[in-house]
């Protein structure tokens, strides 16, 4: 029984893996879709923390901009949410109020 609870356990953390793994993923398409930086966007949310290897790992899956299709700021605040990323929420929540400030503001 052990083997069995075991296996369960184990798929049961590798489907959280995944789902965290979608989560970057949009995090990073949705930097990659605005023009920012997803690792710098990170390092201000989490300064303490010097390389996030599975940021780097999903870097590579992004698309450009115009292969990629739109993700709206409250999607990408909802998953962050969902996975309790709030310090990476606020950080997204800055750039997009700077965003807004420069469409708003242009060439200031």
């Amino acid at each position: 029984m052990e083997s069995a609870d075991k296996s369960v356990e184990e798929r049961i953390v590798e489907s959280y893996r995944q789902d965290e793994d979608m989560m970057i993923l949009v995090f990073a398409q949705w930097c990659v879709n605005h023009g920012l930086d997803p690792a710098e966007l990170y390092r201000k949310a989490y300064p303490d923390q010097l390389v996030n290897e599975r940021l780097a790992r999903v870097l590579e899956l992004t698309v450009s901009r115009e292969e990629a299709g739109d993700i709206p700021d409250q999607t990408l605040l909802g998953v962050l949410s969902l996975f309790g990323n709030d310090d990476l929420a606020i950080t997204v929540v800055d750039a997009i109020t700077e965003r807004d400030q420069a469409k708003r503001h242009p060439g200031e």
